[in-house]
């Protein structure tokens, strides 16, 4: 497996939000590898490293339900921000018990999954850093049960609990099924922040293992 890891990781639910269900939330129907990495980066980041999903095994079976959330219906301008910063005398605050308002949800219910993922070095790895360095840092705190903030599956009010995966086989809920998936949000092109772009891939889950290690993006 080279420098690469396998965490396992659980929860009573999960929301990883369907960008194309915009006024009520709806769950794909398994972690995105965009959810994946950022459960990753909450336990070890660092400007020299960036995780790349491998795949993702579904380790109990798919389950939805349904519930009512509270949220804030709208969200502060970036523009009126920067106005303000260069000395505009606009208001800033936006008062969440004016903008909340209720909205029902179809989430994920009792997830677990394991995450096997590797990591490359990036231009910003200075000297002292290597591969070595970064895996025994990101293996302590695995076993360590340390991060940096709270994971959690989508939605912040859904935490993560994690741990090490040392086994060698890993069981799944979907042993000898193959699942079309659709095409699921893969992640986030950062590349230009001024056009910042969603990225897709075509999702089969074969024997409860979804694997992104050769897969197709779409953009």
């Amino acid at each position: 497996m080279g420098y690469g890891v396998r965490v396992e990781v659980w929860g009573d639910y999960a929301l990883f939000t369907r960008p194309e269900m915009k006024t009520e939330r709806v769950s794909y129907d398994v972690m995105t590898a965009s959810a994946a990495r950022g459960i990753l980066e909450s336990i070890y980041w660092h400007p020299g490293l960036k995780w790349v999903i491998d795949r993702i095994y579904v380790l109990k079976e798919i389950q939805f339900t349904n519930i009512r959330r509270n949220e804030v219906k709208s969200k502060l301008s970036s523009r009126n921000a920067h106005t303000v910063m260069n000395g505009a005398k606009n208001e800033l605050a936006m008062y969440t018990s004016e903008e909340i308002q209720q909205r029902a949800s179809l989430i994920l219910k009792d997830v677990h999954y394991v995450i096997e993922a590797h990591f490359e070095l990036t231009d910003q790895a200075g000297e002292r850093d290597s591969r070595e360095k970064f895996y025994a840092i990101a293996s302590r705190r695995l076993r360590n049960g340390q991060c940096y903030s709270q994971p959690y599956f989508g939605c912040r009010e859904f935490p993560v609990q994690f741990r090490l995966c040392e086994a060698e086989d890993i069981e799944t809920a979907y042993s000898n099924e193959e699942r079309d998936l659709g095409f699921v949000l893969y992640d986030m092109d950062y590349s230009n922040l001024q056009d910042i772009q969603p990225m897709f891939v075509r999702t089969v889950m074969k024997n409860g293992v979804i694997d992104f290690s050769d897969c197709e993006v779409f953009r």
